[in-house]
């Protein structure tokens, strides 16, 4: 398998609004510049995110995105699928045309992992994601402000 830009920019763009659920409306301006991902592009990729219901647009001045459904509720899977990012380590994209129009030796193997990858993929919430941003917030500040210690990146949990 293969995550494209697409789905770890989709990914991304997810996180920074629910990060920011319940103070209205998140701009794709303010989530490009947090984030350092062209408008251009995210404007692309919440339109699908739209289409597939897992965010909502409001229009106008004050205007932007919220989460269609509860952080609980949306997976890493969900948001990758939105953006149509295949989940797929096959050669053949599950056609079991691999080799000469015939099933590669491999097939199984790969088949299996994309199995196993969409699972656990299913099994990371947004809010899951956006716990981890705060835990690492959090271990930073305090790396600051110990006396006489140097700062470390926070591990991920």
């Amino acid at each position: 398998m293969r995550l494209t830009t697409k789905g770890r920019f989709a990914v991304t763009a997810m996180i920074d609004v629910a990060m920011h659920n319940g103070e209205g409306p998140v701009t794709l301006a303010g989530v490009a510049d947090r984030q350092k991902i062209s408008l251009s592009y995210l404007e692309q990729l919440f339109g699908k995110l739209r289409r597939s219901g897992l965010v909502d647009s409001v229009r106008g001045p004050g205007g932007g995105y919220n989460l269609a459904r509860p952080a609980t509720s949306v997976s890493v899977a969900d948001i990758i699928t939105a953006v149509d990012e295949p989940i797929d380590a096959t050669k053949c994209g599950g056609k079991e045309n691999c080799q000469d129009d015939k099933r590669c030796m491999t097939h199984e193997l790969w088949a299996n992992l994309n199995t196993h990858i969409f699972a656990f993929l299913s099994s990371v919430t947004l809010e899951q994601l956006v716990r981890q941003q705060d835990k690492q917030e959090v271990a930073v500040l305090q790396d600051h402000r110990l006396p006489g210690k140097k700062p470390e990146p926070a591990a991920v949990v």
